[in-house]
């Protein structure tokens, strides 16, 4: 069983560095060698990501109209997609592994999380 330490206070400082390196790390990197996806598919998420901590109801929120439940339950599906992902469009080498350690991170992340009324 995993130590679930991970509060809502710490996942919102997490949530913007994340987002930015998912922008950024793919040309820093240079993905999108196996497949112009793999490329596209983190940009993407990032802003995506970006703009999902921005709406979330936690301290760093800027707007705070989403629910953090909602917040992590997308985080669940990001992190699936992008260990799934590297399969279903072929991805290799650099591509693939970004993928499968990224979507590990977050479903540790989330899997980590202390739950609120604890």
């Amino acid at each position: 069983m995993l130590p679930r330490f991970i509060t809502k206070e710490i996942h919102a400082y997490l949530d913007y560095p994340v987002a930015l390196a998912l922008i950024g790390l793919p040309f820093i990197l240079g993905l999108g060698a196996s497949h112009p996806l793999a490329l596209t598919l983190s940009v993407v998420t990032g802003i995506a990501a970006f703009i999902l901590t921005v709406l979330t109801d936690h301290h760093l929120g800027m707007i705070r109209v989403l629910p953090y439940k909602l917040h992590l339950a997308v985080d669940m599906a990001v992190g699936l997609a992008f260990v799934v992902a590297p399969f279903v469009l072929g991805f290799s080498g650099l591509d693939f592994w970004f993928y499968i350690a990224n979507g590990a991170a977050v479903l540790l992340v989330v899997n980590m999380h202390k739950p609120e009324d604890a």
